[in-house]
């Protein structure tokens, strides 16, 4: 993270935008003022998840008069074919970068009041839903992140909130495997001494692991990206869902992680060459990215986003 505030220093110094697809540190949003007397565009969180999930999460707000209830998942797993080992997943990036996540305190909102879940309670069975996502089958659902800092950006009073969180996807089975492994203490920080030497734990395990999770070239994954909010417009309560589901294409080769993250900043840094993005400073996707403008975009690269506004029963 100091290496990327580095890079956002860089930018702001040298008079260059910059569009990334990781989260935005406090020290990156206390350079807004910097980058706006310097006329730069920092548009951090603009990948897949962070990145097409806020865009669809600014859009679900803005499409309620108020908002009750809020729940983002944004995943990448394979398809089920291709979940064909114990894990029931495979890698299309770090596998150490995932394990990391897998140890990330998260908070939510729960029954209106603010939950903080530990790094080591993120599978625990309370803290895991399933949900069903047509064409796709029956995911279990675990805690990604703060989503508190995503209800004061969007100006949500979280006094309204019922239930607001992030979640990551994954084939029934997985959270309790890595239950397991966290109770065993296979994912601490500190690290582990073998015969006097010290072993990083999740260093250890990535470089077991990883080799053996890989996609083979015929073998697609998966990226899901869905937002679901409940609210009312004029009263009446609605549920809107937004939602991308998409695959990697086997005639390029790309993955579908590599076309929602590389598409999405390739977009980010376009919108502000063409003049589709104008405001100065460090921005965010949740705000200050035009909606429809990117969904375009994504669409010209074959990636769909489909969204529905409907009666709550």
């Amino acid at each position: 993270m100091r290496k990327t505030g580095n890079v956002v220093r860089a930018a702001i110094k040298h008079g260059i935008h910059l569009v990334y697809a990781s989260y935005a540190t406090p020290e990156v949003k206390k350079l807004t003022e910097e980058a706006r007397a310097q006329n730069v565009i920092i548009l951090p969180e603009f990948g897949m998840d962070p990145g097409i999930d806020l865009v669809l999460l600014g859009e679900a707000v803005r499409s309620l008069d108020s908002v009750e209830n809020i729940i983002s998942y944004g995943s990448g797993f394979p398809e089920l074919r291709a979940a064909d080992n114990p894990l029931k997943y495979k890698v299309t990036w770090t596998f150490e970068g995932v394990l990391k996540s897998y140890r990330r305190a998260a908070r939510i909102i729960r029954d209106g009041k603010p939950v903080e879940i530990k790094e080591t309670e993120l599978f625990y069975p309370g803290n895991i839903h399933e949900i069903e996502i047509e064409g796709l089958g029956r995911l279990e659902a675990f805690p990604n992140g703060n989503v508190l800092n995503y209800a004061d950006l969007l100006d949500i009073k979280q006094s309204n909130l019922r239930n607001m969180g992030r979640y990551v996807l994954r084939w029934p089975g997985h959270c309790a495997f890595w239950k397991k492994m966290i109770d065993l203490h296979f994912l601490d920080d500190e690290p582990v001494i073998v015969n006097g030497t010290p072993v990083d734990r999740k260093r250890f395990l990535a470089s077991l692991i990883e080799p053996q999770i890989q996609y083979a070239t015929d073998e697609r994954d998966v990226v899901v990206v869905r937002v679901e909010a409940t609210g009312r417009i004029n009263g009446e309560r609605k549920h809107a869902v937004y939602q991308l589901i998409d695959r990697r294409d086997l005639k390029t080769g790309l993955t579908a992680m590599s076309r929602t993250v590389g598409f999405t900043a390739s977009i980010g840094a376009q919108m502000i060459g063409t003049g589709k993005i104008t405001k100065r400073g460090a921005l965010s996707p949740a705000k200050d990215v035009p909606y429809q403008a990117f969904v375009d975009e994504l669409k010209k690269r074959d990636i769909q986003i489909t969204s529905t506004i409907s009666n709550c029963g």
